[in-house]
Parts: C-alpha cells; sequence; structure tokens
C-alpha cells in the first residue's frame, strides 16, 4: 500500500505547532460517506459567501471549480497535480482554476469553469454549479479566491492540458474524512504590508496516498468537508 503523504514543497515554518483534531474525526466510518444527493441538500443550506477578512494588498480575484461525481454510491472530488515548471505552487495538489480575467469572463462563476475547461477538458455545460463558497485569500501569491460547487453526471472523461496539468484523480469524500489523513498546524506568518503583524494561521493538510494537499486548496477542503458534517456531528454532540 501506498504510504500517505508527497513530496509537496512546504515552508514549514521551525515554530509550527500541532493544531486540533478535524471537526469531524468523531464520525463512525460510515457517516463518513456522502452520496452525491446528500451533497447537494447540504449545499442548499449554505448561507451567502463571504469574503475573506483579512485581503492582502493588491489581492487579485481567481476562482476554482470543485467537481464532484458520485461512483459505487459515493461521492468523489477531483484534483490535479500542478507540474515541477510552472512558476508558482511546483507540484501542489490544486483544484481547477485561475485568475479572473476582464474581458473574457463573464464572472467569477465563468472564470472556474473556463479554467476547468481549460486545465482538464471538463466542458462548462457538463457541470451543475450549486454553491458558492466562501472566498479566501492567499498571502504568498496575493489572490482572493472563490470556490465553486460543481456537481457531475458521472466519471467524466477528462484531457490535463500537457502544459499546466501532470495529473488528474479523484478521491472519495470519505477518505478526506478519515482521521488518519487530516493534520492541522499553527504556523505565525507575517501579513503583507508595512505593519509588520505576525498571524497565527491554521494549516491543513490532507495526506493521501503519494500526495499532500494543503495551502489554499486544503483550506478550501476543511471549509466544505466542515459544513457537509456538521449536521452528523451536531447529532453526536
Amino acid at each position: 500500500m501506498t504510504a500517505r503523504g508527497g513530496r509537496q514543497r512546504i515552508p514549514r515554518p521551525a515554530n509550527a505547532r500541532p493544531g486540533p483534531p478535524a471537526p469531524w474525526s468523531v464520525l463512525p466510518p460510515d457517516a463518513r460517506r456522502f452520496t452525491i444527493q446528500e451533497v447537494r441538500e447540504r449545499c442548499a443550506l449554505l448561507p451567502p459567501p463571504r469574503r475573506p477578512e483579512l485581503v492582502a494588498p493588491q489581492s487579485r480575484p481567481a476562482a476554482v471549480l470543485l467537481p464532484l461525481f458520485e461512483e459505487d454510491g459515493e461521492a468523489r472530488i477531483i484534483l490535479t497535480k500542478r507540474p515541477e515548471t510552472m512558476p508558482s505552487h511546483k507540484g501542489e495538489i490544486a483544484f481547477p482554476g485561475g485568475k479572473h480575467q476582464p474581458g473574457v469572463d463573464e464572472s467569477l462563476r465563468h472564470a472556474a469553469l473556463r479554467e476547468a475547461r481549460e486545465e482538464i477538458g471538463l466542458r462548462p455545460e457538463a457541470v451543475e454549479v450549486i454553491a458558492e463558497l466562501d472566498s479566501l485569500g492567499t498571502i504568498a501569491t496575493r489572490f482572493t479566491i472563490a470556490p465553486f460547487v460543481g456537481l457531475l453526471d458521472g466519471r467524466p472523461h477528462l484531457q490535463p492540458h500537457p502544459y499546466e496539468v501532470v495529473t488528474v484523480f479523484d478521491v472519495a469524500l470519505s477518505e478526506l474524512l478519515d482521521p488518519e489523513a487530516y493534520l492541522q498546524e499553527r504556523w505565525d506568518m507575517a501579513f503583507p504590508g508595512d505593519t509588520g503583524e505576525q498571524l497565527d494561521r491554521a494549516i491543513h493538510f490532507y495526506l493521501l496516498p503519494g500526495e499532500t494537499v494543503w495551502g489554499a486548496t486544503a483550506r478550501i477542503l476543511t471549509a466544505f468537508l466542515s459544513h457537509l458534517t456538521a449536521e452528523r456531528v451536531a447529532k453526536l454532540g
């Protein structure tokens, strides 16, 4: 069996501290499984999306797509791996997405769908966008990212862009919700600007077989999975 975790470059500071377990760590295995219909029902209860409290100066708008489909009665989510030749986020696991292009994109939703088509060959008409999640800001690359949840009728036939994507893979939500997959650390990070302020930030990780999901992708996943599981966790409380 392939060991958990990959070779992603993680700039872990010397003062990194362990964080708490995932809010869904109390769920038994059966409660970590979701169908597409259950994802749809939970997303229908999402509040209106919010912008992040902290946005880096000159932050640029961007959007990503969380594509989900069902197989063997379980929802699975599509992820991509960036090549080592990219100017930023080399070798990282990401959702399809990218910068909003004025004059090209009618909206952030349009940007997410366009990028998914360009990066992995996912046709926009095959995607049913059911929700927009809270935006989040990145510090290093200075983006404000709007995540969109999109449902597919079944496993899609995808064609990764040869220069933008090394590989496309999918993982069951139950695998991401496995307590052995999730790790949180607390890092002190400087916020861009003249204040010199150090922020105590939660850094999320998903240790998958052969790969590590972290950074903005892991933050988006954690917010999404926290909402999906909140009702089931509350029932156990």
